[in-house]
């Protein structure tokens, strides 16, 4: 999977929106304003790894310490709280789990919603 894939992907679930809050080379993807996904666009600035592709993302904490366990491309993330967010190495990976992860994270955020909020979501 390739970065227009993935932004291509994540913008495909239902009411994603996309910006730039943390400057040019980082798009972030939101929820009801909540941010599941955190895509890097290549500058030195948020360098890590030796400035493979990735993307940060929101699981649940054993979800995280799993993922890490099982594929070096999954690793702590490099700017965010790392027992929540994971940075993933999509080229990495298979196209299928990225894809998987994504939806995961979406719907962890689903999940945290208000209720009445929620309901336009679940499918």
């Amino acid at each position: 999977m390739n970065i227009e894939q993935v932004r291509e992907y994540t913008l495909s679930l239902p009411a994603v929106t996309e910006d730039q809050a943390f400057g040019e080379d980082i798009i972030n993807f939101r929820l009801e304003g909540k941010i599941f996904v955190c895509l890097w666009l290549g500058s030195d600035k948020h360098s890590a790894k030796d400035g493979a592709s990735r993307f940060a993302i929101k699981l649940t904490p054993d979800r995280n310490t799993e993922l890490r366990e099982r594929f070096s491309a999954v690793t702590p993330a490099y700017h965010w709280n790392k027992t929540h967010w994971s940075d993933i190495y999509y080229e990495q990976l298979d196209d299928a789990l990225v894809e998987d992860l994504i939806r995961e994270s979406y719907e962890l955020i689903v999940s945290k919603l208000p209720k009445a909020v929620k309901a336009r979501y679940l499918q």
